[in-house]
């Protein structure tokens, strides 16, 4: 894992060109915010680069929701109108990967979002994202689940239906092909 992850240069300034484009065609998502401030603290960081290639390549569309002005970071959010495509039928962390004898999924969320180097959406941050439009309507998303609720086997998603954000419980081991998750990344 300290191995340097990085796009090469080609890959990068394609990266670049695709979130500047879905920066300028999604602007409810990241008002008084401007490209020409974000572009230049990509191009420093290619590591965050990498992660978001990584968002990208699942099906995630990254996008900037906002700006934490106290750590001077931008907040991209996964922003696919579904649970993106290359994170699905996933159990919700090693743990339950482990405890599963039988048709076991590939990989857990959890595992999956730390070797991309992203962090599972809160609840909070899964209705935050909500807010900006209308997502996972005929899918779910894991989100972070509370110490409490994994200590007792089980886990949170969320989803959109009948215009409200619902969250639900299930054994942090099931798996479904509809469901996947989001994650965050600050750069």
């Amino acid at each position: 894992m300290n191995k340097k992850k990085t796009l090469s240069a080609e890959l990068q300034k394609d990266l670049i060109e695709k979130l500047n484009m879905r920066f300028e065609d999604n602007m409810v998502r990241h008002k008084g915010l401007k490209w020409s401030d974000i572009e230049p603290r990509l191009k420093e960081l290619p590591e965050k680069l990498w992660t978001l290639y990584e968002m990208e390549s699942t099906g995630g569309e990254p996008d900037i929701v906002g700006y934490d002005e106290k750590e001077d970071k931008y907040i991209f959010f996964d922003c696919a109108t579904e649970s993106p495509k290359g994170r699905r039928s996933l159990c919700y962390d090693k743990e339950a990967l482990e405890s599963r004898k039988k048709n076991k999924p590939e990989d857990s969320a959890l595992d999956m979002a730390e070797r991309m180097g992203i962090e599972l959406l809160t609840e909070k941050q899964y209705r935050e994202l909500q807010e900006l439009g209308d997502f996972d309507t005929r899918t779910s998303s894991w989100v972070k689940t509370p110490d409490r609720i994994r200590k007792l086997g089980g886990a949170l998603y969320c989803d959109r239906r009948y215009d409200t954000v619902f969250v639900y419980h299930n054994g942090a081991e099931s798996y479904y092909a509809s469901r996947g998750f989001r994650g965050c990344l600050r750069v």
